[in-house]
């Protein structure tokens, strides 16, 4: 067996692995990187979901390589795309005009920037990029992780890499269990959390739905794909809350649990610069074509796009049939997430009431090549809950929930390590649940959060962090996930550089805020101005 090292070993491509990645090199440390799929960039590139952010991210609230990553992606637009002159000149370039974010995009852009952002430090020789790989064992001595082995996702070829900081930014915490690293899944109990939206008994198999998103736009043709095998069984599913079938136009609201009928119009032909993606004012999915929509062809020169091309991470694509964590059946249930997936598209093809009468889109194409799945879809499904270690801090709904702070705002941490925003969006779940979706004062991430109780080299660099299932519903969204990457490799690098470790940096008021001075020198936001949470 290969055997590697590096300052530090980043296990898990996606956001946060990128960002904790960037931070290690740019202090000048060695790093490995490990990323499962064909692309870097996670919930980003290989999930294919727009980014959530919140509604100030064009002046702060964000760190400065997020923000580097944000103009890249506009940049790489205005140098390779065929822009319109008048959407050249728009400062704040949102490609896809959609509702959910002020910069949807196609995820191959991302790809593309991520890489251009590594590419120096590829070339020096201080970042070697394993990929594809995944880790499938951890070697422990006491309370440190010794070495990691990794496997090729593809074929029989392992290598093991030894560091001396291991950061878990795998988008379901992989390397916890492999490390003997305590930690939590699922819902905790009230009595353990005191959240006023907590159950009384834990629930530690309760989960948010995960999702496998796809992209499509509508041309002339029939597109029809084959009929899923399981197409009959997903066409009848009705979750008891849901106030008609999975795939239909009506679901709840996510934010009253009101009934709604949501519309579906192709190509609406709207102005793209009068889209307002903002969801403090409005969560933009009315129209479900262009609530996620990352490239609309109006953006473009004529001719340029056929179509719109639209996202489909829509309330009907949720799988509620059971976890994926911790679970013997993991991977029947990833195959049954994408087998709905491709019913739901199935259904909109054939069967979907149509906006101007009759039934089914089969213009509707699957454009797999934009997400660069085998079948069509997102390489990897979108998980949006994670196993979370048992940290020195735990954030709860009550640190951050409007309705219990008030005006007071999120609490203040003496520890903070960057900021974020965004609704506490729980998605039904594995247990039954319907949306909970509560107001949130923008919030700060405390150090605490990213230190396990006992490991003393193992760090939390993604949505894996000391949160609750109900804060995990803020904390899991695309920035903040890169913040809490950024911050991990930095305390790593910052350990490494003072020969100390993440608990005596919280614990010593002097290293605390060398640390703290160290992320403000690289343009880590760690506190809010006075804005109000929604």
């Amino acid at each position: 067996m290969v055997e590697i090292s590096a300052d530090a070993l980043v296990v898990g491509g996606g956001l946060g692995g990128v960002a904790a990645a960037l931070a290690l090199l740019r202090a000048g440390r060695s790093v490995v990187l490990t990323e499962e799929y064909d692309w870097l960039g996670g919930q980003l590139t290989s999930q294919a979901v727009p980014p959530d952010e919140h509604t100030w991210v064009e002046r702060f609230g964000v760190t400065a390589s997020y923000r580097a990553l944000r103009d890249g992606i506009r940049r790489y637009y205005r140098d390779h795309y065929p822009l319109t002159e008048r959407a050249r000149a728009w400062r704040e370039l949102n490609p896809g005009a959609g509702h959910v974010s002020k910069l949807c995009h196609e995820p191959r852009v991302a790809v593309a920037v991520i890489e251009a952002m590594l590419a120096p430090y590829r070339g020096s020789g201080r970042l070697r990029v394993l990929q594809p790989y995944r880790p499938v064992g951890a070697e422990v001595d006491g309370d440190r992780v010794t070495a990691v082995r990794l496997a090729h996702r593809d074929g029989d070829d392992q290598i093991t890499a030894v560091a001396a900081y291991v950061l878990d930014a795998t988008e379901t915490g992989e390397l916890l269990p492999l490390a003997g690293a305590e930690y939590v899944t699922g819902f905790e109990a009230q009595g353990d959390t005191g959240e006023p939206s907590a159950p009384a008994v834990a629930q530690p198999m309760n989960m948010q739905a995960v999702s496998v998103c796809f992209a499509i736009d509508h041309v002339d043709g029939d597109h029809t794909v084959d009929k899923p095998a399981s197409y009959d069984f997903w066409r009848a599913y009705q979750p008891p809350f849901w106030g008609d079938r999975l795939l239909s136009w009506r679901c709840p609201s996510p934010r009253t649990l009101e009934i709604v009928e949501r519309s579906f119009t192709p190509n609406p032909g709207d102005d793209p610069r009068l889209v307002e993606a903002d969801q403090r004012v409005n969560p933009g999915d009315g129209n479900l074509w262009t609530f996620r929509r990352i490239a609309a062809r109006d953006t473009f020169v004529p001719g340029a796009y056929e179509s719109d091309i639209t996202l489909v991470n829509w309330p009907m694509i949720d799988y509620l049939e059971g976890p994926v964590i911790d679970v013997s059946d993991a991977d029947q249930h990833l195959a049954k997430a994408r087998e709905l997936s491709l019913s739901a598209l199935y259904w909109l093809q054939t069967e979907a009431p149509r906006h101007d009468g009759g039934t089914g889109y089969p213009s509707l194409r699957l454009r797999g090549d934009v997400t660069g799945g085998a079948d069509g879809l997102a390489q990897a499904p979108y998980i949006r809950e994670s196993r979370r270690i048992r940290a020195l801090t735990t954030v709860t709904e009550q640190d951050l929930s409007v309705a219990v702070r008030g005006d007071k705002g999120a609490v203040s941490y003496h520890d903070s390590v960057g900021v974020g925003m965004y609704r506490i969006d729980l998605h039904p779940s594995t247990g039954g649940d319907n949306y909970i979706d509560v107001a949130c004062s923008p919030f700060e991430i405390p150090l605490g959060a990213l230190i396990p109780q006992r490991m003393t080299n193992l760090l939390p660099a993604c949505k894996n962090i000391g949160t609750t299932h109900i804060t995990n519903g803020a904390y899991r969204l695309h920035p903040v996930e890169w913040n809490v990457g950024e911050a991990a490799g930095a305390l790593a690098a910052f350990c490494l550089d003072r020969a100390t470790t993440p608990h005596a940096v919280r614990a010593s008021e002097r290293l605390l805020a060398d640390y703290q001075d160290r992320l403000t020198q690289d343009g880590v936001e760690l506190r809010w101005p006075d804005v109000t949470g929604y």
